[in-house]
């Protein structure tokens, strides 16, 4: 009888792990399946028990994390050969404009930097600004180094993939001068006062705190908003996708496009200028 065991669930890590994945995936594929074990109990694992637990998932959450847990469950039992288990995502409609209460406008953007500098916290204030201008994901931050500083350019291997982000020469100089104050010799400009790399939760955890200054929602200020806010600006200006796509990394432009969605307000109001009504 097919069974989930601590045994198959360490052998799927060890496989994700041999094939490169990051470990934030490696990560959550593992609580997909540790969540679809907890739940299965002991039921028998079947078709019939899998189904119900898609129907479990539909019930109680947002369609992008039911087919994220699917997908999860996917490949741990292609892992297994147990092909006969799968299950289909759920069919999403594609999203054509942002939400306006989750993105993170250049207003906003602005009052959480000033929020960090009335807090006194410079080296917030300089990374939010380090992650905006540049468009690098958190997990990227600690690329830039003091050498990359001086360089101008910082080398990023994220993902099995290598590419080169450029940094502004204005935030070079202020980098610079705060690696001069802070005695940073060499490495991570960005770290944590026992000289580690700042990491998601402790970026995280200093953003939050500043909502309630910046009079910003919660809901838009995480790291990853300010990546979103960067592809928007440099897209509204550029007008290339495809030059967007290598500058964030990203494998296919089609995920480059939800990084440059317009919210519905600002489409009405372009579509007011084109100027064909007549009252």
């Amino acid at each position: 009888m097919r069974k989930i065991t601590t045994e198959t669930i360490k052998s799927f890590n060890d496989y994700l792990i041999n094939e490169e994945k990051a470990q934030a995936t490696v990560n959550k594929y593992l609580h997909g399946v540790g969540e679809f074990q907890i739940w299965l109990g002991e039921q028998e694992l079947c078709k019939t028990a899998v189904l119900a637990y898609k129907s479990h998932l539909c019930e109680h959450y947002a369609p992008a994390s039911v087919n994220a847990a699917l997908s999860s469950l996917n490949s741990f039992f292609n892992f297994m050969e147990w092909y006969d288990l799968r299950v289909k995502n759920l069919k999403i409609q594609k999203q054509i404009f942002a939400s306006a209460d989750k993105e993170l406008s250049k207003a906003e953007y602005d009052r959480l930097l000033q929020a960090a500098k009335q807090k006194k916290n410079e080296r917030l204030y300089l990374l939010i600004q380090t992650i905006c201008s540049t468009g690098i994901r958190v997990s990227e931050v600690r690329y830039v180094t003091v050498e990359a500083v001086n360089r101008g350019v910082s080398e990023i291997n994220c993902k099995g993939k290598r590419r080169r982000v450029f940094l502004p020469k204005q935030l070079c100089q202020i980098l610079k001068q705060y690696i001069k104050e802070q005695k940073i010799k060499s490495g991570a400009v960005f770290v944590t006062k026992n000289g580690n790399p700042l990491d998601r939760s402790n970026i995280w955890s200093d953003m939050k705190k500043l909502c309630k200054a910046a009079n910003v929602s919660e809901k838009k200020v995480f790291p990853h908003n300010l990546r979103h806010l960067f592809a928007r600006t440099y897209y509204s200006l550029q007008k290339d996708i495809v030059r967007l796509a290598d500058i964030l990394g990203h494998s296919s432009v089609n995920t480059t496009r939800i990084y440059t969605m317009e919210t519905g307000e600002i489409h009405r109001r372009q579509i007011q200028k084109l100027g064909l009504l007549r009252c």
